[in-house]
């Protein structure tokens, strides 16, 4: 793989599948480490115990001025192109014989609800919200030798480069686990939208989808499906308090006479029991009807109904509302579809803006009329960001020819947008006290398009959505006797041009 301002996921297919499969062999062994270790110790930046405040006997470094107490990750999973969405470049209009040298956007800008930034056609609802948030465009992600979405999905939700001597959390993991649930009933963390099993790289995708050596009890509630989220808050047909309690008993019983004892500590069988705990707390609670897309007025349903990620955005605001503190929402990554773009690329890009424009603009309107805008940080975010290369030669004797390359696109398959791409990206940010109608950061107008000015990290936006949420970025915990920081060795540095009232 060359590097990441140049480079292409290019890879013979038995070299990216050691790769995977070595990857995931890497983090089994770090979950392994990580769950046989005992309790996280809380810890100052200065190694000094820090005393127990909330609920969940859990309190972080606090970070003057937080503004929010809830966040929802808008994950575009597989890629998204900055040029073609975020960051519109030198259109040139989609049709057969163009050189692909030549291609920077197929998509022609269009204006904002700010005069001074355009984006791409196709989101002229986000356009006509961008007045009520930043948008960043100088997002720059590591460099990791093999450019590939397993290593840098994990990296931007824990903040931490795979593989790791112990299972890293993820982002709303820390944020559950530091914070504690705004409502006792409604799971802290709640992930919607992405299947962890039946699809490629299920086992990378759950490298990171967990709250790592945090526990049990702080890993994610998963709902692939939003429109069936309600039944998974519903008691099973014929499941009585005593069919519960019972099994309840029989799961404590499971868990003392483990086979591997030593693969587990006294504190994750307790975070276990914990998380079944709050699953009793919640199939017991009204609050659960927050999870049922059918309670909600058609009207405002057909608003968010462009699909399955659509759905997850109606949900996401119905379950901020009742109290969820960090929601992720994902166009759900599969290898090879959604933002994954490595054939039909302008098709499927039309597709995805239908798909993502008119909810997560709806989703800023709903929460900025129920008065919930302010305290919510929406942030919208991909591994990294595509540049052109054109697939599938006709005639060619290569064994996939939809990995083909041409110089010139002779058919629609043929434009693919397959190069993965670091060396810039863009995020949008709303709510949560992020500046309104804010433009930060530029990339250059032509390839190699890489940051020129103000490159924001994945440490140092984390180190922003925290520090927003009262997290300072150098809140540490101690794993296995060694210090283990919420940012990259508690460096993230929070970017305070992004905030209302910052330089």
């Amino acid at each position: 793989m060359s590097n990441s301002n140049q480079g292409s996921h290019q890879e013979p297919a038995f070299v990216r599948s050691l790769s995977r499969r070595e990857f995931a062999r890497q983090l089994s062994a770090a979950t392994a480490a990580a769950v046989a270790c005992g309790a996280p110790r809380l810890l100052k930046a200065d190694d000094e115990p820090v005393a127990s405040t909330a609920s969940n006997g859990a309190k972080g470094t606090a970070a003057k001025g937080a503004r929010a107490d809830a966040c929802i990750l808008i994950w575009m999973a597989g890629g998204m192109a900055s040029p073609e969405t975020f960051d519109p470049k030198r259109y040139t209009p989609y049709e057969i014989g163009v050189p692909s040298e030549q291609i920077l956007c197929t998509f022609p800008s269009i204006d904002t609800a700010v005069d001074s930034i355009k984006i791409s056609q196709g989101l002229e609802h986000i356009a006509g919200v961008l007045d009520r948030g930043t948008l960043i465009r100088s997002h720059v992600v590591a460099d990791l030798g093999n450019i590939l979405h397993s290593r840098h999905q994990y990296h931007w939700h824990t903040g931490y480069i795979p593989p790791q001597t112990v299972a890293a959390p993820h982002l709303g993991s820390w944020i559950a686990r530091l914070l504690g649930p705004n409502n006792p009933a409604i799971p802290a963390f709640i992930n919607i939208g992405q299947r962890l099993d039946g699809i490629g790289e299920q086992e990378e995708l759950k490298a990171f989808t967990t709250a790592g050596f945090l526990g049990t009890e702080f890993g994610p509630f998963n709902l692939p499906f939003p429109q069936d989220a309600s039944a998974s808050v519903r008691p099973p047909k014929g499941m009585t308090a005593a069919r519960f309690a019972e099994r309840e008993r029989q799961y404590r019983k499971l868990l003392k006479s483990s086979p591997r004892p030593d693969m587990f500590s006294d504190y994750h069988r307790e975070s276990m029991l914990r998380a079944v705990d709050n699953a009793h707390r919640l199939l017991n609670s009204e609050d659960r009807k927050a999870f049922d897309l059918s309670l909600e007025p058609a009207e405002n349903l057909e608003k968010y109904n462009t699909g399955r990620f659509g759905l997850g955005c109606l949900l996401a605001r119905r379950l901020v509302e009742s109290g969820a503190r960090f929601i992720e929402v994902t166009t759900e990554y599969v290898p090879f579809l959604h933002w994954d773009t490595h054939e039909n690329g302008h098709e499927t890009l039309v597709r995805m803006k239908q798909e993502i424009d008119r909810p997560i603009a709806q989703l800023i309107k709903d929460l900025e009329q129920r008065g919930l805008l302010d305290r919510t940080l929406v942030v919208l975010a991909t591994e990294f960001s595509r540049d052109m290369m054109i697939e599938g030669v006709p005639g060619s004797t290569a064994s996939d020819q939809s990995r083909a390359k041409t110089d010139v696109m002779r058919e629609p398959k043929h434009y693919g947008l397959h190069r993965h791409f670091t060396g810039s990206g863009s995020v949008l940010m709303f709510g949560g006290g992020v500046r309104k109608g804010h433009l930060h950061g530029e990339t250059a107008p032509e390839r190699p398009l890489l940051v020129t000015k103000d490159p924001v990290s994945i440490p140092d936006l984390h180190a922003t959505i925290l520090g927003q949420l009262g997290i300072a970025p150098d809140t540490t915990l101690e794993v296995e006797k060694r210090p283990f920081y919420v940012t990259e060795d508690g460096k993230g540095k929070p970017i305070t041009a992004l905030l209302a009232g910052g330089a």
